[in-house]
């Protein structure tokens, strides 16, 4: 039986972001929300919601129980600082926190995740099924044979 662990991550990620787009929706406001304060612009894919769901819950599956601040973390980046009048060095920056609870909420609607009391949120009986089959079929549409040990 194929698990999450057996496939690339960008293979499991995109094919669960397509049968994410089945199940929740997008929020009207994400084309003009930024991922973190350390970007400029907004997201320019037009799944961007999508995978980052999809992703959101690899991660619950593989790290959690998992909160919202720690997923901001894991999402955040180098935030610059210099600027053309000031030399500053570089600090981290936290991803957004709003966009990983709304996945979170529209998640657990779905019945994928489930609280965890204070720990945050963990993957759900449905959840882990839900990514095993999606495993399970991108792994068929792989190419490659240094895989095949996995089947």
């Amino acid at each position: 039986m194929v698990t999450l662990y057996d496939v690339p991550a960008d293979d499991l990620i995109q094919e669960v972001a397509d049968r994410l787009e089945d199940r929740i929706e997008q929020p009207d406001w994400i084309q003009f929300a930024k991922t973190g304060s350390n970007r400029e612009l907004p997201p320019q894919n037009d799944d961007f919601w999508f995978v980052r769901a999809a992703s959101v819950l690899r991660k619950l599956a593989t790290k959690g129980p998992i909160g919202v601040e720690r997923l901001a973390v894991e999402y955040g980046g180098r935030k610059r600082g210099s600027t053309r009048y000031r030399v500053a060095k570089a600090h981290t920056s936290t991803g957004s926190k709003k966009i990983v609870r709304v996945i979170l909420q529209q998640l657990e609607a779905e019945g994928l995740v489930e609280s965890a009391g204070g720990d945050g949120r963990r993957i759900s009986d449905e959840g882990r099924a839900f990514l095993d089959d999606a495993a399970a079929s991108a792994f068929e549409s792989l190419d490659r044979p240094e895989l095949e040990r996995y089947a």
